[in-house]
């Protein structure tokens, strides 16, 4: 009998072992030992599940757009996942001291990980509107009685304020700086600004942030997109913005998910009473988990320590590469350039002499996106747009051959 339920039991384990989707959560409780642990942290997946899956993969020559899934995480970033995944934490305390040491490697006053730069301007802005005050935190998005009104440019209304408006702001757009004086009330809570955007806007980050620090209002920059330069990520706390957002699956390279709020303390201790694990909160679906914290940290931390001259040399090398094979193409013409704010990276823009290259900028990109490896690109009717700083090294050679391709065949 005895034999009989030691064999059941095993059997129980080794079913409940082949059922869970990763080996990380054993560790805590004597299953695994911490060397099968590290085992399992460094052996590669088995399965190829894209291919399962049917879902074809590609070479991201685009750059960090959500719908193309971001950014490749680091082998750091994935151990630091995984790792989280091996015991249990109380997640309040976790973002707590997460928070203290970004806040640190960024010399701001704090910092929390959110789910991505949207979810982080709904918290802060919904920290902003609430305060501290419990009863306000439950009535939102309902911001009656609360001031609510939120000031931006018109030329910074791009489609994310609905991350203001969800929670609850009325947003009231102005084009310069007097009228932007004119609509402050009592209502106003915040005065929001697009850093992608600084070029379209008559109102300048300084002059914004003055006009904040003059009214008392507090100021909140979104940078979604914003790194590089790394500087950006010590640039805007420093320049007196009291919220800044930041993307943390773009050129940081974290989870995709996930994102980073830095800035004033009490804005930041606000904007957490939004997100879980309280459970009656507008925040509460804009969880983040213990593995993306760890994985938001770690990829900072990564970021930071980047030789990032030697990493812009190598994009300026990789582009100038498919630049020259593609500008070989006779009637083909190339401009190297660098985008001021979002995505500030080496990228190129390939133009041509239709009445030579006989094919259009979007059936180009269908045909390298189609054909063998699948390569995506951006652009338009009559050009093809490239960067490199999403790509693995060395398929810039096989971006470079394939345009040249294409075109040519044209």
């Amino acid at each position: 009998m005895k034999k009989s339920q030691d064999k059941l039991s095993r059997r129980k384990i080794l079913k409940t072992l082949s059922s869970l989707p990763v080996v990380g959560g054993l560790v805590g409780t004597g299953l695994l030992s911490p060397q099968m642990m590290h085992a399992a942290v460094e052996t590669p997946a088995s399965r190829n599940f894209f291919k399962e899956l049917g879902i074809r993969t590609f070479i991201n020559a685009a750059g960090t757009y959500t719908s193309m899934t971001g950014s490749l995480m680091s082998n750091e970033v994935l151990e630091a996942i995984s790792f989280g995944a091996t015991e249990y934490v109380n997640l309040d305390e976790l973002q707590d001291k997460v928070g203290e040491r970004i806040a640190e490697l960024l010399q701001c006053e704090y910092a929390t990980v959110t789910s991505g730069a949207f979810g982080a301007m709904s918290i802060g802005t919904a920290g902003v509107l609430a305060g501290m005050d419990e009863k306000k935190v439950a009535q939102l998005p309902d911001s009656t009685g609360m001031k609510n009104e939120v000031i931006l440019q018109e030329s910074h209304n791009i489609g994310y304020s609905k991350a203001l408006t969800n929670v609850g702001a009325k947003l009231v757009w102005v084009k310069t700086a007097k009228e932007l004086e004119k609509a402050i009330t009592k209502n106003t809570a915040m005065l929001w600004f697009l850093n992608a955007n600084t070029e379209q806007g008559e109102i300048k980050r300084e002059e914004f942030v003055a006009l904040g620090k003059k009214h008392g209002i507090p100021t909140f920059i979104d940078c979604a997109a914003d790194v590089p330069p790394v500087d950006n990520l010590f640039k805007f706390t420093k320049m007196g913005f009291d919220l800044v957002a930041f993307s943390g699956g773009k050129g940081i390279r974290g989870p995709q998910s996930a994102g980073l709020l830095l800035g004033k303390r009490k804005y930041i201790k606000a904007a957490r009473l939004h997100t879980p694990p309280r459970g009656t909160t507008i925040g509460r679906g804009m969880k983040v988990n213990k593995e993306e914290v760890l994985g938001m940290l770690v990829a900072l931390e990564t970021y930071l320590q980047k030789d990032h001259k030697a990493e812009w040399q190598l994009w300026e090398r990789q582009i100038q590469l498919i630049s020259d094979s593609a500008s070989s193409v006779n009637g083909v013409k190339t401009e190297i350039h660098v985008p001021p704010h979002a995505n500030h990276v080496p990228s190129l823009r390939i133009t041509w002499d239709d009445t030579v290259v006989k094919i259009t900028g979007d059936e180009a990109r269908k045909k390298l996106k189609e054909g063998h490896p699948s390569i995506a690109t951006v652009g338009g009717k009559d050009n093809i747009g490239i960067t490199t700083w999403m790509m693995v090294p060395g398929q810039e050679r096989i971006v470079a051959q394939r345009v040249k391709e294409v075109l040519e065949n044209a």
